[in-house]
């Protein structure tokens, strides 16, 4: 015998338990260390910002924190963490 689900009413309850503070909270960490990136592969600020796309400028706020690499930057950044030789391979 089975028995049916009522998802409605299942998603109500979880709406409504995730407004009294009870929903499981996932915290994802991302890499967005962008200095320390940039130092490991032993680039200037100049270089490294050319490779990404991005002003020197805009390299600077992220590494001092006053902003965050949007979408597409921090998925480049993830990439070139893991394979610094995507970089290496690029001529300017």
């Amino acid at each position: 015998m089975t028995l049916k689900r009522d998802l409605g009413k299942e998603l109500l309850e979880a709406i409504s338990s995730i407004r009294d503070g009870q929903g499981k909270h996932y915290k994802i960490e991302t890499s967005s260390d962008v200095k320390r990136i940039r130092e490991d592969m032993d680039l200037s600020q100049c270089v490294f910002a050319s490779f990404m796309g991005v002003s020197v400028r805009t390299l600077q706020e992220w590494e001092q924190g006053r902003r965050k690499p949007s979408g597409p930057a921090h998925s480049l950044l993830r990439i070139v963490q893991q394979h610094p030789e995507v970089f290496t391979s690029i001529q300017l």
